[in-house]
């Protein structure tokens, strides 16, 4: 076992995943890392419910209003970015918690990104039609004979997935798989996956309430002051895109509160998909921190 170890807290939005890392990061005596791809934008605030000045100050975090809307920020810069600060940590602590809701950043992070060539638009056509014009059994039947490698994993019903690996076998000679998971470092710590959900109405009560605070906190206000901004990429997100509509005049603010909550739903519904199929994690509530506590104690040790 290695002598370094990354606690990560997932979840969906407004489980209540920053109260449980902060209150972990304090019982471990260490520092925080976050993954989400909109708490680190500075000019961002109220609309991604950025942990407030007591919490920042209760333990140091990263990736926290550590970039500017105008950077680019992607999911291979971020896991750049926290390879370095961990590198940092691990210094100094045998244990990092990371927290956060945005799955592609984690799995750049700890998997790495597929590093595949970009793909002959005539080939990816070319594969398209055939599919369309022959079917799913066609394209099974391509794929077993050109990327048996590919096919020995069991996904030969997802027509998305085949046609990428058709294409990608077609276009360079090599099957997808030999540009999966081509991490930059290989993972040199030991990994204790934590996720937290709720039943779904108490989640949806929770966004709803979420959603009413920010409108008090002033979050009409803060996007209001964001306007000359609003085709960065940075701001085509829930929260602040509803806004922009009531703004021009196309919707009314009742309107975009609502709208607000029902994206924020759809979100955490995608959210609990994606970290749903990372079979590591161990699912508790929020509020079961003595449980959460217990199974670290138990892999630590």
């Amino acid at each position: 076992m290695s002598t370094k170890t990354v606690i990560q807290v997932a979840g969906p939005t407004a489980v209540g995943k920053t109260a449980v890392a902060i209150q972990l990061a304090q019982w471990l005596n260490t520092e925080i890392i976050s993954f989400d791809s909109r708490q680190c934008f500075k000019e961002l605030n109220i609309g991604v419910a950025r942990p407030s000045e007591s919490e920042l100050q209760a333990v140091p975090h990263h990736f926290i209003a550590s970039h500017s809307i105008h950077d680019k920020v992607d999911a291979a810069s971020f896991a750049a970015y926290a390879q370095d600060q961990l590198n940092q940590l691990f210094k100094r602590y045998a244990v990092v918690v990371m927290v956060g809701g945005t799955g592609l950043y984690w799995k750049a992070f700890y998997e790495g990104l597929d590093k595949i060539p970009a793909i002959d638009p005539a080939i990816r056509s070319q594969v398209i039609e055939g599919y369309q014009k022959n079917g799913l059994a066609w394209l099974q039947e391509q794929v077993l004979q050109k990327d048996p490698l590919f096919a020995s994993t069991g996904e030969m019903k997802n027509p998305q997935r085949l046609m990428r690996a058709l294409e990608v076998i077609e276009a360079t000679g090599q099957s997808i798989f030999s540009y999966r998971e081509k991490r930059e470092h290989p993972v040199t710590f030991d990994l204790i996956s934590i996720g937290l959900e709720l039943p779904r109405p108490q989640l949806i009560e929770r966004i709803n309430t979420r959603v009413n605070n920010m409108i008090q906190q002033g979050l009409v206000e803060e996007v209001k002051a964001l306007y000359p901004f609003s085709s960065l990429n940075a701001l085509q997100t829930v929260g602040y895109q509803e806004i922009f509509a009531f703004l021009n005049q196309l919707i009314s603010v009742e309107q975009a509160i609502e709208q607000i909550k029902i994206n924020t739903r759809q979100y955490a519904k995608r959210q609990m998909t994606w970290f749903r199929k990372q079979a590591e994690i161990q699912w508790f509530e929020p509020t079961q921190l003595g449980a959460i506590k217990e199974l670290i104690k138990t892999r630590l040790h």
